[in-house]
C-alpha cells in the first residue's frame, strides 16, 4: 500500500473514536446515512408523547432521542422511564435524562421489564436490539399502544459482506416476522412501513468507528482482525470516493386490545 502512514492514521483515528450513546456527530464529513421519510423522532412521536400519560421508552441508548422527543412535544406525560442494558450507555442516558426527570432503570436487553402489568400507555423504542413481545403486552394498559423504529433484516449488509464474505440473513429483524410475534403476543399491527436508507463512508475511520459502535454488523470485530479487509476496503473508497451500503428500518405501530 503506498498511503499505509495515511491508512494507519486512520484507522487509529476510528479506533479513539467514541462509542458511547446514539450520538453519531463524530461522524460528520466522514460518513452520511439517508434518513427514513416518516421522521420518527421530530414528526411521528412528539405528539404521541405529548398525548400520553404514562411513557416507557425501551432501550434508550444514551436517552438523546428520547430526550429529544420530549423536548419537541412540550407537553410532558406524567410518568417518564426508561431502560438501558449496556452500562456505558446508562452513564450517558443518565446525562441526558435526569434533567428531564425521567426514571431510568438499568435492565438488560432480553430480560423481563421491571414494571407491573398495565403501567404504561405508551412504549416507545429506536433500533431495540431484542423484544420480548408477551413483555410489551403486558406492561401496556389496554389500549395502549407500542410504536417504534427497528432496524431491519440486511441492514449494511454491503459491509458485512465486504468484510466477512458473504453472510446469510436471518429472519429474527425480517419485518413481517417481527409483526407476526407481535400478533401473536396478544397486540394488533395497524401500521408496518419499511425503507432502504442510502449510506456512504468516505474514510476508512468512519468504517472502523461505526463496527466499534454498532457491534452487530460485524460481530467480535477489532482491527487487528480485519487488518487485511479494511486495507482494501480503504482501497475501494479511495478509487470510488466512498464506500455504499443500504440501512433498512421499519416503523411498526401496534397496540393491545380494549
Amino acid at each position: 500500500m503506498d498511503d499505509a502512514p495515511e491508512f494507519d492514521r486512520l484507522l487509529a483515528e476510528g479506533g479513539a473514536a467514541p462509542v458511547d450513546g446514539w450520538d453519531f456527530s463524530w461522524f460528520a464529513g466522514r460518513a452520511t446515512e439517508q434518513r427514513p421519510s416518516w421522521g420518527y423522532a421530530r414528526t411521528v412521536l412528539p405528539p404521541r408523547v405529548a398525548a400520553a400519560g404514562r411513557l416507557l421508552d425501551m432501550q434508550t441508548g444514551g436517552g438523546e432521542v428520547l430526550a429529544e422527543v420530549l423536548t419537541r412535544a412540550g407537553q410532558r406525560p406524567a410518568l417518564v422511564a426508561a431502560t438501558e442494558g449496556w452500562p456505558p450507555n446508562v452513564a450517558v442516558a443518565g446525562r441526558h435524562l435526569r434533567p428531564l426527570a425521567a426514571s431510568l432503570v438499568e435492565v438488560a436487553d432480553d430480560a423481563c421489564l421491571p414494571f407491573a402489568s398495565g403501567s404504561f400507555d405508551l412504549v416507545t423504542g429506536r433500533h431495540p436490539t431484542r423484544i420480548r413481545w408477551p413483555e410489551i403486552a403486558r406492561v401496556l394498559r389496554r389500549g395502549g399502544t407500542y410504536l417504534a423504529q427497528h432496524v431491519a433484516a440486511g441492514s449494511v449488509q454491503e459491509l458485512t459482506n465486504f468484510l466477512m464474505g458473504p453472510q446469510p440473513v436471518g429472519r429474527s429483524r425480517d419485518p413481517e416476522h417481527v409483526a407476526a410475534q407481535a400478533e401473536a403476543a396478544g397486540l394488533h399491527v395497524v401500521d408496518l412501513r419499511s425503507e432502504a436508507l442510502r449510506t456512504e463512508f468516505y474514510d476508512i475511520a468512519a468504517v472502523v468507528a461505526f463496527l466499534r459502535k454498532v457491534v452487530w454488523i460485524v460481530p467480535g470485530f477489532t482491527v487487528a482482525d480485519y487488518r487485511d479487509r479494511l486495507a482494501a476496503l480503504h482501497e475501494h473508497i479511495r478509487t470510488e470516493g466512498a464506500f455504499v451500503a443500504f440501512a433498512r428500518r421499519f416503523l411498526i405501530e401496534a397496540y393491545r386490545p380494549e
